[in-house]
């Protein structure tokens, strides 16, 4: 969503009177819209009016925070999950969408737990291939 500001701010932003923007703004020199009875000017059309380029937008970060918890299962299956599971994902480190995987296992509940942490598409690859070992081991 753009960033809207009144005439007023316009005004203090660029040390000006109010009279003299809206005089720009009714002139068709200064891009505003009319909300109301008053005028909003986005930020994009004040950069093109003082002459400064817009700021890029900043890329949106999106992760994924998933804990698998697997019962029952022994350390010598548990040591074959991890394996099997850090054999799947191994490769060149995707810069774009980083992941990370890790297994904690309590041997006395007999209980692992896996923690994904990543871009949400490899995340969702490394839970369906949780899944498909967990069902093939049923």
């Amino acid at each position: 969503m753009a960033e809207l500001y009144s005439v007023e701010q316009v005004a203090d932003l660029l040390g000006l009177h109010v009279k003299t923007v809206r005089a720009y703004v009714r002139d068709g020199r200064l891009k505003a819209a009319r909300i109301g009875k008053s005028y909003r000017v986005a930020r994009e059309d004040l950069d093109a009016f003082t002459g400064r380029p817009s700021p890029e937008p900043e890329p949106r970060l999106i992760d994924v925070s998933a804990v698998v918890r697997v019962d029952g299962i022994d350390a010598v299956e548990m040591r074959r999950a991890a394996d099997m599971l850090m054999a799947a994902i191994a490769g060149p480190p995707d810069v774009d969408e980083p992941l990370r995987v890790e297994t904690v296992f309590d041997e006395a509940r007999r209980s692992m737990k896996i923690l994904v942490l990543g871009g949400p598409g490899r995340a969702a690859g490394v839970l369906a291939i949780i899944d498909t070992y967990l069902k093939e081991r049923q």
